[in-house]
């Protein structure tokens, strides 16, 4: 007989998802921290030409913007492949 375990399968997929976003968060914040400290004790670096002309505080600031999406579309798969993942296992669940 099957019994009903949504809850507790809800309740393992919130914090499987939850785990990836903080996981995901502190990864960009070493990445942001990064920057910050940059600006503040090396502020002279982020005047340096880089790219195209291109300084170091604009390509670093671009980079991050560009990071946080790909961060984004990571979590999305994610999430979308672990919610995936338990309806499957329902679905074996309930012959």
């Amino acid at each position: 007989m099957h019994v009903n375990n949504t809850s507790e399968e809800k309740e393992s997929l919130t914090k499987r998802k939850s785990t990836l976003g903080i996981r995901l968060f502190f990864i960009y914040l070493i990445c942001y921290a990064g920057f910050v400290v940059i600006g503040v004790f090396q502020y002279e670096l982020l005047s340096v030409q880089i790219l195209g002309g291109l300084n170091l505080a604009l390509a670093y600031g671009i980079g991050l913007i560009i990071f946080a999406v790909i961060l984004g579309v990571v979590y999305n798969y994610y999430c979308t492949k672990y919610e995936d993942e338990a309806e499957e296992s329902e679905k074996g669940g309930t012959i």
